[in-house]
């Protein structure tokens, strides 16, 4: 059985998503079903943009989950090797595409220590960037404490 993940998301225009997410974000064009929609390899993993009104973005809102900044929900993003990650950096950078979160790092001294940033593409879907300090730490090996959550059944 394949791992592979799949998320489909409206992106108003095709053409201005296409160009951001394979000139931006370096991601493969799978194939062209233009104008309705596209796949795209999206770093291993199948992103299928769909075509919809340009003017009716989504909405998102920012939250605050840990001491470090408020995270934009909802959104996606994808966990690189720092060249990788680098890389993307300096496409957004030299094209001054804008950070909603300029990169900063979380969890610093800890196994999860990582440097990550949020973005946007032209149609409003909200992207986290991240790369771990230590390239083999991906997901913690204990289960986080999620006391004082109520919503999620923990008092």
């Amino acid at each position: 059985m394949s791992s592979t993940f799949h998320l489909a998301l409206e992106v108003g225009d095709i053409d201005s998503a296409l160009k951001f997410y394979v000139d931006m974000l370096g991601c493969e064009s799978a194939d062209k079903e233009l104008p309705n929609w596209i796949d795209i390899n999206f770093f291993g993993n199948e992103l299928t943009l769909h075509a919809s009104d340009p003017t009716n973005k989504p909405k998102f809102e920012a939250h605050h989950v840990d001491s470090m900044n408020d995270v934009m929900v909802p959104h996606f993003g994808v966990h690189l090797r720092r060249k990788d990650y680098n890389d993307i950096k300096k496409r957004i950078e030299e094209n001054k595409i804008g950070y909603l979160l300029k990169p900063f790092i979380r969890f610093e001294g800890k196994m999860l220590e990582q440097e990550t940033f949020f973005i946007k593409d032209p149609h409003c879907n909200i992207l986290e960037i991240k790369s771990y300090s230590d390239s083999e730490v991906t997901y913690p090996e204990t289960e986080p404490d999620i006391t004082g959550h109520p919503e999620w059944g923990c008092p």
